[in-house]
């Protein structure tokens, strides 16, 4: 298990690597940073066999591998929506990088008001056996959203998920704030580059 977790190790350093890669060239020709946080994990053995035995997959590595897509996850936070969209298709235009599936939670949020953007892509990780086709989950959020995603889920974590309807309700209704700040915000940003002189 370790040796099959740590394929997902070197799967997240490719990620990430391509990430700082795009960060530092941003930096440096276009004197702007579209990433203002990037965080990753690998499951651990304990969480990753209590996510299979949850979904009933066989205790089997070509089955975890298919079935279970979130091992590998990285989280990339951006100041605005235009950022997010940019980041993800400078990410996923690189030719070693292959898209198996996308959820534009921005464009149709979930019913909870939740919005990002999560891609699964597979990445070639070449160990001293031969190369390895690794999913790893990116998930592209704004600073307003991922703040919002961490106020829930710590409340969904303190009331056991038995969430009150009156904090649902609310939680909606700040998601529908954070999603206004993120247009307000968008619309300055595109203000201010048009201002910039020539």
């Amino acid at each position: 298990m370790q040796r099959f977790l740590l394929q997902y190790e070197f799967g997240l350093r490719e990620i990430d690597t391509k990430l700082s890669i795009l960060r530092d060239e941003f930096l440096e020709l276009h004197d702007y940073n579209p990433i203002e946080h990037v965080s990753s994990r690998v499951k651990s053995p304990e969480s990753l066999i209590e996510k299979i035995d949850r979904k009933g997959v066989a205790h089997d590595l070509d089955a975890i591998r298919t079935s279970i897509t979130d091992i590998a996850g990285i989280r990339v936070t951006c100041a605005f929506t235009s950022d997010v969209y940019r980041l993800f298709d400078l990410l996923t235009r690189q030719d070693d990088v292959t898209v198996q599936t996308v959820k534009d939670y921005i464009a149709a949020p979930k019913a909870n008001g939740y919005q990002s953007l999560h891609a699964i892509v597979t990445v070639p990780v070449f160990l001293s056996s031969g190369p390895v086709e690794v999913p790893v989950e990116v998930q592209f959020r704004t600073i307003a959203m991922d703040f919002w995603a961490s106020l829930e889920h710590k409340i969904y974590y303190k009331y056991d998920k038995a969430v009150p309807e009156t904090l649902i309700a609310e939680l909606q209704e700040a998601a529908a704030t954070a999603a206004e700040m993120d247009a307000k915000m968008e619309r300055l940003h595109s203000q201010i580059r048009g201002a910039r002189p020539r």
